[in-house]
C-alpha cells in the first residue's frame, strides 16, 4: 500500500489541512518497459477499478500507476466526503477552480513519475475528474511550475483525457504566451481528448471548449474525438483509440 500526504495550505495556518492519498495500484508491463503512465480515476472511484481495465489493454510495454485520490468534502456533493483529486462545486466554464487541491494532486502524480528510469517515456491519463487533473498537469508541465509557483519536475510525453475538462482554462493562454520556454513545451506535448456527445455529467461542449483553449494556448498536437451516443463512461472503441494513439505517439514496439 502506498500512501502519502499533501499539505493544502493557503498560507493561513488555520486554513491549512492535510489530506491523505489512498492506495496505489500498479500494473507492471508484460513486455519491455518503455513507458510509465499514471492513470487517474473519476470522482468517488479508486485506483483499483481502472487498474483492472488497463491490465486488459494490448499495451504490454506500459507500466500503469493507478493512485487513489484523498477522501475530502466535495462541494458539488453538498459537502459529502468522497475520493476526489480536488474540490469542485459545479462542472462548468464559470465554476471556481480549487488550485490548491489541483496542485497537491499534480505533485502527487509527478512524484510517482520522477522516480522512473531516465529512458522511460512518461505520461498521465484519466477519466472525468481524473482527466481534468491530467490536463491541468499538462499546463503545469508547459509552464514549468505548478499554480503555486513551485517548479514542475518531470518531462511529460503524452496526456490522455476521457470525459473531462480543463481547470483554469480561461487564463491559460496568457500564462503560456508570455514565455518562449512554456510555448516550446506546450508545442511538444501530444494530448488526446475523448468525449461522448451524450455525456450527462460533463457536457461534451465543455470538453470541446477545453480542447480549444489548449489549442489556442499552443498545444498543437491535440486530438479531440467525440463518440455518438456515449454517456459518462468508456466503451471498447474509445479504449482502442487510446491504445493506437499511445502506440503511435510513444513509439512503442
Amino acid at each position: 500500500m502506498s500512501r502519502s500526504t499533501a499539505s493544502m495550505g493557503s498560507g493561513s495556518r488555520s486554513s491549512r489541512r492535510t489530506l491523505e492519498f489512498g492506495r496505489t495500484y500498479v500494473v507492471k508491463p508484460k513486455g519491455r518497459h518503455q513507458a510509465t503512465i499514471v492513470w487517474l480515476h473519476g470522482l468517488g472511484d479508486n485506483g483499483s477499478s481502472w487498474s483492472q481495465v488497463l491490465e486488459s489493454l494490448p499495451l504490454p510495454n506500459i507500466k500503469w500507476i493507478c493512485p487513489t485520490a484523498p477522501t475530502r468534502p466535495v462541494a458539488m456533493l453538498g459537502g459529502f466526503p468522497s475520493t476526489a483529486w480536488f474540490d469542485v462545486g459545479e462542472i462548468s466554464e464559470d465554476g471556481p477552480d480549487d488550485f490548491e487541491g489541483l496542485d497537491a494532486s499534480a505533485a502527487h502524480i509527478a512524484n510517482f513519475l520522477s522516480t522512473e528510469p531516465a529512458s522511460i517515456k512518461l505520461g498521465i491519463g484519466g477519466f472525468s475528474m481524473g482527466a481534468a487533473t491530467a490536463l491541468y498537469s499538462a499546463t503545469c508541465f508547459a509552464q514549468g511550475r505548478y499554480g503555486n509557483g513551485i517548479p514542475y519536475p518531470v518531462n511529460l510525453r503524452a496526456i490522455v483525457g476521457l470525459s473531462g475538462w480543463l481547470p483554469g482554462a480561461r487564463t491559460l493562454r496568457n500564462k503560456i504566451e508570455g514565455s518562449h520556454e512554456a510555448a516550446r513545451r506546450a508545442a511538444s506535448l501530444p494530448i488526446l481528448i475523448c468525449h461522448g456527445d451524450s455525456d450527462e455529467v460533463v457536457d461534451c461542449n465543455f470538453g470541446e471548449k477545453s480542447a480549444n483553449y489548449l489549442c489556442s494556448a499552443g498545444f498543437r498536437y491535440l486530438t479531440f474525438k467525440t463518440y455518438d451516443g456515449l454517456g459518462h463512461y468508456t466503451v471498447p472503441r474509445e479504449m482502442d483509440e487510446v491504445c493506437s494513439w499511445l502506440n503511435g505517439w510513444l513509439g512503442l514496439a
